[in-house]
């Protein structure tokens, strides 16, 4: 049917009228506080120098890890330790590798004011989120007030919270949505994982880990001289103890360990079967760890193929 011209004005005004209200209504909708917390996460506006943001270090493509074993931060400083995974944090009681935080709300500040990482004391941050109009608007809208501390540690924590996985081959096979989730070999691998390896005394719940903290021998006083938990205690008993790790999107967060030194999943299980041959004189060495387990070649393959399986859904390749 042939439009006459009034009505083609007609309705060439009223998409116009409607492209307007979806603008506008796009534009005035407020942000959630893990909405404007992500913003936040991926802006390089909280270093020094505005060049590095939180994502510089957690990469979303490893699972929130690095691949260096020092990240590097604002005037190409390194930090002291190995980026963790900000993955599956929302059930944690304490953060970093030495349980300095105990929230991720006090975690999500630290990494802005550390002179190795984004070098910006955190009142500077504040007066350079409330002078920019974008930062303005988007906090008056999620807390109707401008930016501060506690608001700004409240927004990046809301985000970090979104960040849970719970899609994998193993979930699927524990809830018994399909039987043949998890192979042979997997299947093995857990097994061995829960007995023989003993790698669930430290790694356990859901989320394959605990808010403890284990000293697996990587201290000596000399080589590996990070003493970890014990910076913050001041406890002898916690020198060389660190927090233990999730394990879930483990096989995409190398390199492991607290100092990033190990490159490989099958460097970190020939340590925790023999410690003692790789650290003879490691201290503190947890006492799941002072004899060797004794894992042959087979049982070693079938505990990575296991751990692979921890990956979520969202990484895996289609």
């Amino acid at each position: 049917m042939r439009l006459t011209r009034k009505y083609s004005l007609l309705l060439l005004l009223s998409v116009g009228v409607i492209a307007l209200w979806s603008f506008t209504t796009a534009e005035t909708t407020p942000l959630t506080k893990s909405q404007l917390g992500e913003l936040l996460f991926f802006d390089p506006i909280l270093s020094t120098d505005s060049t590095i943001s939180c994502a510089s270090c957690h990469k979303p493509e490893f699972a929130f890890a690095d691949t260096l074993a020092f990240s590097i931060g604002v005037g190409g400083k390194k930090g002291k330790r190995n980026t963790p995974s900000v993955m599956n944090m929302s059930d944690r009681e304490s953060f970093f590798w030495d349980g300095r935080a105990g929230s991720l709300e006090a975690q999500a500040i630290f990494p802005i004011e550390d002179h190795n990482e984004m070098n910006l004391p955190v009142g500077d941050a504040i007066r350079r989120l409330n002078r920019n109009k974008k930062y303005q608007k988007y906090f008056m809208q999620v807390f109707a007030k401008g930016a501060n501390k506690e608001n700004l540690g409240i927004a990046l924590a809301s985000f970090e919270r979104t960040l849970e996985t719970a899609n994998t081959a193993l979930d699927r096979w524990q809830n018994d949505e399909k039987a043949d989730t998890l192979n042979p070999q997997q299947i093995r691998g857990r097994e061995l994982f829960f007995s023989k390896a003993k790698c669930n005394e430290c790694h356990f719940t859901g989320d394959f880990t605990a808010d403890e903290f284990r000293g697996i021998g990587l201290f000596d006083g000399d080589k590996h001289n990070d003493s970890g938990r014990f910076m913050i205690t001041k406890n002898k008993a916690d020198i060389g103890k660190f927090k233990v790790p999730g394990l879930r999107n483990i096989a995409l967060t190398a390199p492991y360990m607290h100092d990033g030194s190990m490159k490989t999943l099958r460097e970190v299980i020939d340590y925790y079967d023999n410690p003692g041959k790789m650290l003879p004189n490691g201290l503190n060495r947890d006492s799941v760890l002072l004899e060797p387990l004794g894992l042959t070649e087979q049982e070693k393959q079938d505990i990575e193929a296991f751990l692979r399986a921890l990956t979520d859904d969202r990484f895996e390749k289609k």
